[in-house]
């Protein structure tokens, strides 16, 4: 293999994950044109066509769909060999890509970051925020070391279940107070329903809920994050589901807050089938799993 073409490879990789030549220029800190520059290296030196345009996007073509697996076991083995050759010096610090839902990072993220970098752990984070369905793609597809994910499915062969959540219906207190508005669910009916983006597994859990329940909403309000559906409630504005862990240490005097008829839906740690689990990404690991077992949710 001609060596010089490895670079040439690397933004292949990226710009077929990000499925923007941009994009991958924003993460390779390089300008759009000397990304697209290097694609057309490859392209012209094997006579084929690496991408194809989509819309105002591309998509890998066919043949770069066949070589999309290859590329990334290449790249894996080189940060394998890259962190064994780290592990030979002192200063080692080893850079981990973690992907999360907004409030499972508060919940389970943040306390564990807080103590590793207080002792003075040698590992640099990358964090993407995002609902736990595409959190758990870019685990697999091994575009993120870690994700932190809600999901019913089975347990996979690199999942770890960390612990279970109910969901519950929130409002705004001040909206009953000082008389008898019934059951939160039941104000569907005469204030707007906070809803979170199709596709994400809070939604699902809503649509299911409201269907089976016959909830007939006055108005709907979609947004990106479980954090901003939480700020309209206190707010004093919307009606809105969301999992235990978004509640946990939150100020609830501005909150009504009830169990949900939902079934509880498992927390799980998520890995990329290729991570080497050096000392420093056991203890993240490690902690991850122990916050997970401190939590009461209900």
């Amino acid at each position: 293999m001609d060596a010089a073409l490895i670079p040439a490879f690397h933004d292949a990789l990226v710009v077929a994950q990000t499925g923007s030549v941009g994009e991958a220029a924003r993460r390779l800190h390089k300008t759009a044109s000397a990304v697209s520059q290097q694609i057309r290296r490859i392209e012209e030196r094997f006579g084929v066509a690496l991408f194809e345009k989509v819309g105002r996007g591309i998509r890998p073509s066919a043949a770069g769909e066949a070589l999309l697996g290859s590329l990334t076991r290449l790249f894996d083995e080189a940060a394998s060999l890259e962190a064994q050759l780290g592990e030979m010096t002192a200063a080692r610090v080893t850079t981990l890509r973690v992907a999360a839902s907004d409030y499972l990072g508060e919940a389970l993220l943040l306390p564990v970051l807080r103590r590793l970098f207080a002792e003075g752990a040698p590992l640099r984070f990358e964090i993407t925020t995002t609902n736990s369905i595409e959190a758990g793609r870019l685990a697999a597809a091994g575009q993120v070391d870690v994700a932190i994910i809600s999901t019913d499915r089975p347990l996979g062969p690199d999942d770890t279940r960390l612990c279970a959540q109910r969901f519950f219906w929130i409002a705004p207190r001040s909206a009953s107070a000082g008389r008898k508005a019934g059951p939160i669910h039941a104000r569907v009916g005469r204030e707007p329903l906070l809803r979170l983006g199709a596709g994400s597994q809070g939604r699902r859990v809503l649509d299911e809920l409201v269907g089976r329940s016959r909830l007939r909403p006055v108005s709907t309000i979609d947004l990106p994050s479980v954090s901003l559906m939480l700020s309209y409630v206190r707010q004093g504005l919307g009606i809105g589901l969301v999992p235990g862990l978004a509640l946990r240490g939150d100020d609830r005097r501005h909150l009504a807050v009830e169990p949900a008829d939902a079934p509880s839906i498992d927390v799980r740690l998520a890995c990329r089938p290729t991570l080497k689990r050096a000392k420093p990404v056991a203890l993240f690991l490690d902690g991850l799993i122990q916050e997970a077992a401190s939590l009461r949710t209900g």
